[in-house]
C-alpha cells in the first residue's frame, strides 16, 4: 500500500482505522508494575514460535535466565514454522504482555528483542512488521527494556530503516517507537541513527504526503519529540529538519487541518491532530534557527486568527488556548503583526471567549490579556467612530463577569511565592485594564456629549 496519490491515501485512511481490535495501546504508567501469574515458559515458548523459518538454532546466545528457547521436545518447530495468523495470534499476545515490566524485563532476557530482529530482516508481511515494532514499542516504555534494543547490533538500524514502508499502521507503530526513544536516556544514539538527510526527508514527506489522521498525529508527534527532547539530540537533528522545510511543511498542515475544522462536518479523530501540530509549531516559535521564520510569517498569524475566531470552541478548547499562547508569542517578535488584526472586534470577542478554557493556565491568561492590551491599543490609536467604541464596549460589557474573575484571581495570585512570575502577570493585567478604563472613559464622553446635542433621545 502506497501513500503516495490520492487514491492510495484513500485506501490508507481505510486501514488506518480498521485495525484489529487486538492491537494494544502503549501502557499507561500505572500499569507498569502490576504483578501477573503468567507463566514464564509459555511467555518463552511465544517467543519461539516468532522464530522465522531457516533460523539455525545455535546462532542464539544462552538467555540470562538459564531457560533455553530451543532446547525442548519441540525443536523441530521452526521446520512447521506457523503461518502468518498463527504468527499474529502469538505475536498479539506478546505485544500486549509487553505493557508488563516484569513481563517486559523477562522477555528481553529471553531474546525477544533478538527473535525480533530476525522477523525484521525477513519479513514480506506489513501486518507481521506492525506486529514486530509495537512489541518492541511496548518495551521501550520501560526503562530497562528500552536501553536493551540499542543493544542488539543490527536492530536499532532496521528499526529506522522501517519508515521506508509504505504501510499506515506501520508507520504507526514505527513513530510511536521513535517518540520513546529519542526522548529515552539513549537519544542520542537514536539520532545519530536517523540524522542522514534520507531518513529526515523521509520523515517530512510522510508528514507532507499521508491524509491519514493517525499518521499524521504520530509523525508530527515526533517531530515535536525532538524539539523538546535534550539539548544534544535537538542540536543534531533540529537544524537539518529545519533546512529541509520543516516550519513550511507545519504551516501548510496547519492549513489543512484549518480547513477542516471550517468545514461542513467536524471530524473528532483530527482535533488531536490539529493540537499536535501547533504544539510543534509552539515549540519551534522558542528555537533559535526557526523563530524568526515563523515569527515574520503572516500566513501562520491568519490561521492562529481564524482558529480564535471560531464560534464554537469546545471541542478544539485545547487547541484555542494554544492558539492564543503562539500569537502572544509572534506578536511579541513581531510588532507589524498586530496590523493584521487592527480594529478585528470579531478577534476581540474570540479572545474573551478563550479565558474559561484556560482557566487553570496562568502562562494562557497572561497571553490572552498580552494580546487584548496589544489589540486595544490598536483601537485607540485609530479613528474610533460611535460606532467602533459601542461594538468595543459592547463585547467587554458581554464579558464583564470573565473580567471580575480575573481581577478576583490577581489579587488571590498576590500571595503567589513566585514574585517574578507575579509581577510580570502584574504588569500585563495591569496594562490591559488601564486601556479597558480608557476606552470607557472614551464611550462616556460620546454617551455625554450626544446626550447634551439630543442625539440620544429619550435613550
Amino acid at each position: 500500500m502506497s501513500i503516495q496519490s490520492e487514491p492510495a491515501a484513500e485506501e490508507e485512511e481505510e486501514i488506518g482505522f480498521q485495525q484489529p481490535a487486538q492491537n494494544p495501546p502503549a501502557p499507561p504508567d500505572e500499569l507498569f508494575d502490576i504483578s501477573t501469574t503468567v507463566d514464564p515458559s509459555y511467555v518463552i515458548s511465544l517467543i519461539r514460535k516468532l522464530l522465522p523459518p531457516n533460523i539455525n538454532a545455535t546462532t542464539t546466545s544462552q538467555p540470562v535466565t538459564g531457560c533455553d528457547i530451543m532446547d525442548d521436545n519441540n525443536s523441530n518447530d521452526q521446520e512447521n514454522h506457523v503461518g502468518n495468523d498463527s504468527w499474529e495470534e502469538h505475536g498479539c499476545i506478546l505485544w500486549d504482555l509487553a505493557t508488563s515490566r516484569t513481563h517486559a524485563e523477562f522477555m528481553v532476557q529471553n531474546l525477544v528483542l533478538e527473535v525480533i530482529l530476525a522477523t525484521l530482516m525477513v519479513s514480506q508481511s506489513p501486518r507481521v512488521t506492525e506486529i514486530s515494532l509495537g512489541i518492541v514499542g511496548n518495551l521501550a516504555c520501560h526503562e530497562v527494556s528500552q536501553k536493551q534494543i540499542a543493544t542488539v547490533k543490527g536492530l536499532l538500524e532496521i528499526i529506522v530503516d522501517q519508515l521506508f514502508v509504505d504501510d499506515t499502521p506501520c508507520l504507526c507503530e514505527e513513530f510511536r517507537l521513535l517518540i520513546l526513544c529519542i526522548q529515552g536516556s539513549d537519544g542520542m544514539t537514536w539520532a545519530h541513527a536517523l540524522q542522514p538527510e534520507n531518513v529526515l526527508s523521509r520523515v517530512l514527506w510522510i508528514v507532507e504526503n499521508t491524509l491519514n489522521p493517525q499518521l499524521i498525529e504520530k509523525s508530527v508527534g515526533f517531530l515535536l519529540a525532538i524539539s523538546e527532547s535534550e539539548d544534544e539530540v535537538r542540536a543534531l537533528l533540529l537544524p537539518h529538519l529545519v533546512k529541509l522545510g520543516l516550519p513550511i511543511i507545519l504551516i501548510n498542515l496547519l492549513a489543512f487541518e484549518i480547513s477542516k475544522l471550517e468545514g461542513d462536518e467536524r471530524l473528532p479523530e483530527r482535533y488531536s491532530v490539529l493540537d499536535t501540530v501547533l504544539r510543534a509549531i509552539e515549540a519551534l516559535t522558542v528555537t533559535d534557527s526557526c523563530s524568526q521564520e515563523l515569527c515574520s510569517s503572516k500566513k501562520l498569524f491568519n490561521l492562529l486568527g481564524a482558529l480564535i475566531k471560531l464560534t464554537d470552541k469546545i471541542e478544539v478548547a485545547t487547541s484555542c488556548v494554544t492558539a492564543a499562547v503562539l500569537i502572544a508569542n509572534l506578536l511579541s517578535d513581531s510588532d507589524d503583526l498586530i496590523l493584521e488584526i487592527n480594529q478585528d472586534m470579531v478577534f476581540l470577542q474570540g479572545l474573551l471567549d478563550i479565558f474559561p478554557f484556560a482557566s487553570d493556565e496562568i502562562e494562557a491568561r497572561n497571553a490572552l490579556w498580552d494580546i487584548i492590551s496589544r489589540l486595544l491599543a490598536q483601537f485607540q490609536q485609530g479613528e474610533m467612530g460611535p460606532i467602533n467604541l459601542y461594538q468595543v464596549m459592547s463585547i467587554l460589557a458581554s464579558k464583564s463577569d470573565v473580567i471580575e474573575e480575573e481581577l478576583l484571581d490577581h489579587q488571590l495570585a498576590s500571595s503567589n511565592k513566585d514574585q517574578a512570575a507575579f509581577g510580570r502577570n502584574l504588569r500585563i493585567r495591569t496594562a490591559a485594564l488601564k486601556k479597558i478604563d480608557c476606552i470607557a472613559s472614551q464611550w462616556t464622553a460620546v454617551i455625554n456629549i450626544a446626550r447634551t446635542d439630543g442625539d440620544f433621545g429619550s435613550s
